[in-house]
């Protein structure tokens, strides 16, 4: 069985996020530009992917969600720079994006607080046993990552840090 693998041509685990992708509010000034991602080795019997990106190191108690978009096709091995834009313009037809923690449908950029120290954003492709959550955009991210995890048939992750 192969195995199940998330990269990116923009960083490598544990390596740097570019200025592109952070956040152009809350002090950050850079393009709010989601990362290139490609995968392969989906498990057997995977109907549909979904995509999350978190930061364990956000100062909230309990980190941040900086994206959640789902009902992506099993046909895609790849989404492609910037398919986190708000409004999905760039996301394969029918994937969805729920709200982020800044409030909004799309990708949020890394913006840590300033001398923080770098924090590690946590990007997970999820391998669904279901062709669709059965949500739509309005549903809160807290509702589609219940319904991603217990749908979930498997899951790679790559890690990426940044600092302002």
């Amino acid at each position: 069985m192969p195995t199940f693998t998330l990269t990116s041509p923009e960083f490598s685990d544990h390596g740097e996020l570019a200025k592109a992708h952070e956040y152009n509010d809350f002090g950050g000034s850079g393009d709010n530009r989601s990362p290139e991602l490609i995968w392969s080795g989906a498990p057997e019997g995977t109907r549909s992917f979904a995509v999350t990106l978190y930061d364990p190191d956000a100062p909230t108690g309990s980190g941040f969600w900086h994206w959640v978009a789902f009902d992506i096709a099993p046909t895609e091995h790849t989404l492609p720079r910037n398919a986190g834009l708000t409004g999905g313009a760039e996301l394969p037809a029918g994937a969805i994006q729920s709200a982020n923690d800044y409030g909004f449908q799309g990708f949020g950029g890394a913006c840590p607080p300033p001398g923080a120290g770098a924090h590690r954003y946590v990007f997970t492709l999820h391998a669904l046993s279901v062709d669709k959550l059965g949500i739509d955009a309005a549903t809160t991210n807290a509702v589609a990552r219940f319904l991603i995890h217990a749908n979930s048939i498997g899951s790679a992750s790559i890690t990426a840090r940044y600092e302002r």
